[in-house]
């Protein structure tokens, strides 16, 4: 049986879709973009505190801004400071670090900021400002600060002293030894020592020793590492202490310059 209904009946022609402007298509790709602005605007305080909460909190690049409220927001994942560190010491977070997938941070254990660079080239590298441009040296850093988590390991607190490679011929970390070249970082696996009473963490830091030096134990039995106010978290001292595992760690600071 045939249909009845005409063919204009059976497929009702469509409208034509009118066809906007140049300019009303302008105005609507501002009105996208300010509705995406916004809604980061609004939604970046909750998403901080979400990463902040449930999280791990890293060691994010000298210069680093306060993680919580601008840090996350500020930085576009450009990976500008991992090119231009000359340690290599900047990585990119994974798809782990949830809501700071793609933001860079330091492992120091692996390879501690060292400032070979001296004039803080990641700082200078950084478009957005997520690493503070404020910061004009070393001194002023703040991402961190070092903590002595193993005492009883510890070869200065023990009265021992160290002979050998820090991390042995398989680490791959770079180390700047002024006595060796100024300017180029060497491979710590290169470098030997042999010292009475262990003290690498301090003969090391880059700050000196108004951020970390030995104090004699009551007992006499040796000297213990104490950590100062002007250390930046480097994590220098982490990376050379020669514990497995390490006797010292930087624990993360929310902010990455002093008040």
């Amino acid at each position: 049986m045939t249909d009845p209904r005409s063919p204009q009946e059976k497929s009702p022609k469509r409208r034509p879709r009118r066809r906007l402007s140049r300019q009303q298509e302008n105005r609507r790709r501002i009105l996208r973009a300010g509705i995406v602005t916004g809604a980061i605007v609004v939604l970046q305080p909750v998403f901080s505190w979400v990463s902040r909460r449930f999280g791990r909190l890293r060691l994010r690049p000298p210069g680093a801004l306060e993680e919580e409220v601008s840090f996350l927001g500020a930085c576009i994942k450009c990976g500008q400071c991992v090119q231009v560190c000359p340690v290599e010491a900047i990585l990119l977070a994974d798809l782990s670090d949830g809501l700071g997938h793609g933001a860079p941070y330091i492992e120091p254990r692996d390879q501690a900021c060292d400032f070979s660079c001296d004039a803080l080239s990641c700082i200078l590298a950084c478009p957005t400002g997520a690493l503070s441009h404020d910061l004009g040296a070393k001194e002023e850093v703040d991402i961190g600060i070092a903590e002595l988590v193993r005492p009883d390991a510890c070869l200065a607190r023990r009265g021992k002293g160290f002979q050998g490679l820090a991390r042995g011929e398989q680490y791959r970390g770079l180390l700047r030894y002024e006595e060796i070249d100024r300017w180029v970082p060497q491979p710590v696996r290169d470098y030997e020592y042999d010292v009475e009473l262990c003290d690498l963490c301090v003969r090391e830091c880059p700050i000196g020793t108004a951020a970390l030096w030995l104090e004699p134990l009551p007992d006499g039995s040796g000297s213990t590492p104490v950590v100062g106010d002007a250390c930046v978290g480097c994590g220098v001292c982490e990376m050379i202490c020669p514990e497995e595992p390490t006797c010292i760690e930087i624990i993360p600071s929310a902010a990455g310059s002093r008040a």
